[in-house]
Formats: structure tokens, C-alpha cells, sequence
């Protein structure tokens, strides 16, 4: 079985040959993350064999990349998306869940006229409709961070979509195994999770706002690099564990971190921190005493 160390270093190996290789063809470098992902994962060569390392790697990197994106939007920016968020995202997750329960209805009258009886079931097309409905966070909002998209009127529409399919997750976990249940235990459960979650994300865009400054302030005092950016990768990681034993997902948890951040002084010390050429701590500590 290969270490932890291989397993990393065959995926670092694979990255950059898939880079290299779609650069080259003049293709995102994203198809070629895919691609060696697919090609040397549990489910084609399996030369990685710890899957759920993998996965955790994944996830890691999922959660820093929406960090330094909630690092782009503050609390006056999110609440100017609320349409986009509410609306546009919202028609889009019913519309695509509406489509998979019209296709099924389509496909069981087509069936009628057959000896074959279609098989699936409405709770079969609610489930593939609630599938079809999200999006790959990290992979969309790579490429559009890429493109120096995210702050044009479609990236902000499609941000919007996207944060709202990782509020969507919540209820859709609640709904898939109550699906068979009657109606009045489906309502309670999803109205229990949507209030802990409601209650979640208002508690950390609310309060989280003072006590992340006070404690980055508190941090900052003691002068030191080393500890400024283990607080941030404490915050980071702290917070996504928190969302995603709530119910919502990592990166949501991650992308809430940034944008408290975002809303401190110390905005822009972090982003300088984060970017490999990153000067000297001196002189850039800038402390309220």
C-alpha cells in the first residue's frame, strides 16, 4: 500500500503532466486535473489506492480555493446579491428538479404503450433531478478566477447560483431518505434543518463579524508571521468543519471564513500573506493599540 507521502507526489506527478499536456493542446488546465483524477483514481488504473486520502486532499484544496474567493466579497456585496442568490438560484435548482419529474412523467406515459413498465419511481426522478441540480463549486469557480471573471455580471450571477446550491445541499439531504415518509414528518424534518441552518450562517455573518476582528487583532499583537497565518488556517478549516457538521458543505463553511475576514483591516495583509511572493512581515503589521 503506498504512504501518504507517494500518494501525494503521484498526484503532484499527474497534475503537472496533465497541465503540461493541456496547455500544449490549448486547453484549461482544469480538463486536465480531471482527467489525470479520473485516469489514475480508485476507479480506472487505481494506482493511488487510498481513495479516501485522496479525497481528503480534494477537499483541502476545495476549501482554500473558496477561502481566498469569500476573500473577494464582503457582507454589503453578498447582501447586494441576495436576488441572485435567492432568485436566480433558487429558479434554478426547481426548474432542474421540475424538468427531471416532467421527463419522468414523459417517460412513463411513452412506457405505457409498451410491455416494459418504467421503472423508476417520482421519489427515483426528485433524487436524479436533485443530482442534476448542483455544480462543482471549485471547478467552476476555478476557471472563472482564472478568466478574471468573478466580478463581471455573469460571474456574479453565476456565484450567486452556486452559493445557493451549497444552502440547497441542506434540505436536499433531509428530503432524499423522508421521501418515503408522510408528508407532515418530510415538513418537520426539512423545517428543523432549514432553521439550523438559518441559525448557523446568521450567528457566524452576524457576530462572526466582532469576534473575527477582535480576534485577528489579538493575534496580530504578538508580531509574528508563523502565528498570524496559523490563525487564518485555524479559521479556515475551523469553520468549514462547523458547516459541515451542520449539514452544509466545506466550502461553504471556507468561503464564510473569507468574507469575514474580508470585512477586518486586515484584508489585505492576508491576501499579501497567501500569494507566494509575499514580502518581509516587517513593516506590514499594522495594529490598533
Amino acid at each position: 500500500m503506498a504512504t501518504t507521502l507517494e500518494v501525494v507526489l503521484l498526484y503532484l506527478v499527474a497534475a503537472v503532466l496533465g497541465v503540461v499536456a493541456c496547455r500544449s493542446l490549448k486547453l484549461p488546465p482544469m480538463l486536465g486535473y480531471l482527467a489525470v483524477g479520473v485516469l489514475i483514481g480508485p476507479n480506472a488504473l487505481s494506482l493511488a489506492g487510498d481513495a479516501a486520502g485522496a479525497r481528503a486532499l480534494a477537499e483541502f484544496g476545495v476549501v482554500f480555493l473558496m477561502f481566498v474567493i469569500g476573500l473577494e466579497f464582503n457582507l454589503p456585496k453578498l447582501r447586494s446579491m441576495r436576488k441572485l442568490v435567492f432568485g436566480l438560484g433558487l429558479s434554478q435548482v426547481l426548474l432542474t428538479m421540475a424538468g427531471a419529474l416532467l421527463g419522468h412523467g414523459l417517460l412513463v406515459w411513452l412506457f405505457s404503450f409498451t410491455d416494459m413498465p418504467w421503472q423508476m419511481g417520482w421519489q427515483g426522478a426528485v433524487v436524479l433531478g436533485g443530482a442534476m441540480a448542483m455544480s462543482s463549486t471549485a471547478i467552476v469557480v476555478k476557471m472563472m478566477s482564472e478568466r478574471l471573471e468573478l466580478e463581471s455580471e455573469h460571474g456574479r450571477r453565476v456565484i450567486g447560483v452556486l452559493l445557493f446550491q451549497d444552502l440547497a445541499v441542506v434540505p436536499l439531504l433531509v428530503l432524499i431518505p423522508a421521501l418515503h415518509s408522510s408528508g407532515g414528518d418530510m415538513a418537520r424534518a426539512l423545517g428543523l434543518a432549514l432553521v439550523k441552518a438559518a441559525l448557523l450562517l446568521t450567528l457566524l455573518l452576524v457576530g462572526g463579524r466582532a469576534l473575527m476582528r477582535w480576534w485577528l487583532t489579538l493575534v496580530a499583537r504578538r508580531k509574528s508571521e508563523e502565528l498570524f497565518v496559523l490563525n487564518l488556517l485555524l479559521v479556515t478549516l475551523g469553520l468549514a468543519w462547523l458547516t459541515e457538521h451542520a449539514g452544509l458543505s466545506l466550502a461553504l463553511g471556507a468561503f464564510v471564513a473569507g468574507m469575514l475576514v474580508a470585512e477586518t483591516e486586515y484584508k489585505h495583509q492576508v491576501e499579501t500573506d497567501i500569494r507566494p511572493s509575499s514580502p518581509s512581515w516587517k513593516g506590514r503589521m499594522s495594529v490598533s493599540t
